[in-house]
């Protein structure tokens, strides 16, 4: 069945994992469009790092920080990066492109969302990324039958199944009852009342986590790992790393893939890529 094969990565710096091995999983991937987060970059250098692809890059404000970009081998019908109240500098962390999935109109995401810090000013620009995210991704998903994607780093585990040791991150950003009360309203079935994890009650909105429909209720698997001691070795990990689809979207996926290094010493980022097929 002809698909649309969608990866994310967040590739900790484009240099870097260039210099690591990144373009070698690249060739083999036979990936149609690549969502990137953590660019820390400039144009030239995601150029470099993808001759001959198409690519669109929101760089971030601050130099060497965050990122995003969307590459595909077809140019995208049309990008935009407009997000959130105008004095809210999002700039480096949402890009969206329109493509076609057959003769449907798709868009296709490319978020990173901050990694915050708990009771500080860090995370009160998370908590305004979050509303501005979630009132985009109610628009994306409101038109009946609507085909849209947002991948990348969200920087949250929904469930105690997406952290390794969820126990002692309940206090730490990523972890946090008022950010998972987010995914909570995002994945809820559309319409109905959802009573959230930090208490709260919101409405869900229907949109549909690709990896926990594709694995069910498994530990992980996982998708970022401290470069720090042994977590990878011992796959003590975080799945934050989302493909979430609209229903219409959701129902043509399949092939759910994480592209875990089979080593450390493989390892070009210290995320590993998600990989959807999306079919028409």
């Amino acid at each position: 069945m002809p698909h649309l094969r969608v990866a994310s990565i967040n590739v900790n710096g484009i240099r870097a994992a260039v210099r690591n091995g990144m373009n070698a999983w690249l060739d083999a991937a036979d990936v149609d469009v690549l969502t990137v987060q953590e660019v820390r970059g400039q144009d030239e250098h995601l150029e470099a790092a993808f001759p001959g692809w198409s690519v669109v890059h929101d760089e971030s404000s601050a130099k060497g920080r965050a990122g995003v970009a969307i590459v595909s081998r077809r140019p995208a019908l049309a990008t935009r990066t407009d997000f959130g109240d105008e004095d809210f500098d999002s700039r480096g962390r949402w890009i969206e492109g329109d493509f076609l999935l057959g003769d449907r109109p798709l868009t296709i995401v490319s978020a990173y969302v901050h990694t915050g810090e708990a009771d500080t000013p860090r995370q009160e620009e998370k908590w305004r990324f979050l509303d501005a995210m979630t009132e985009r991704m109610r628009e994306l998903g409101a038109p009946d039958g609507a085909l849209a994607l947002v991948t990348g780093d969200l920087n949250v585990g929904h469930r105690e199944l997406d952290i390794k040791n969820w126990r002692g991150n309940r206090t730490k950003a990523g972890f946090l009852p008022r950010e998972r009360a987010y995914f909570d309203r995002l994945l809820g079935p559309t319409g109905e009342e959802v009573v959230c994890v930090d208490g709260t009650v919101g409405t869900g909105m229907g949109w549909v986590d690709i990896g926990r429909r594709h694995h069910g209720e498994i530990d992980g698997p996982y998708t970022w790992w401290s470069m720090r001691g042994k977590a990878f070795d011992n796959d003590s990990g975080w799945r934050i790393d989302y493909h979430l689809a609209t229903p219409a979207l959701a129902e043509r996926a399949t092939g759910y893939a994480i592209a875990r290094a089979a080593t450390y010493a493989e390892r070009w980022s210290d995320h590993a890529p998600v990989i959807v097929d999306y079919a028409y």
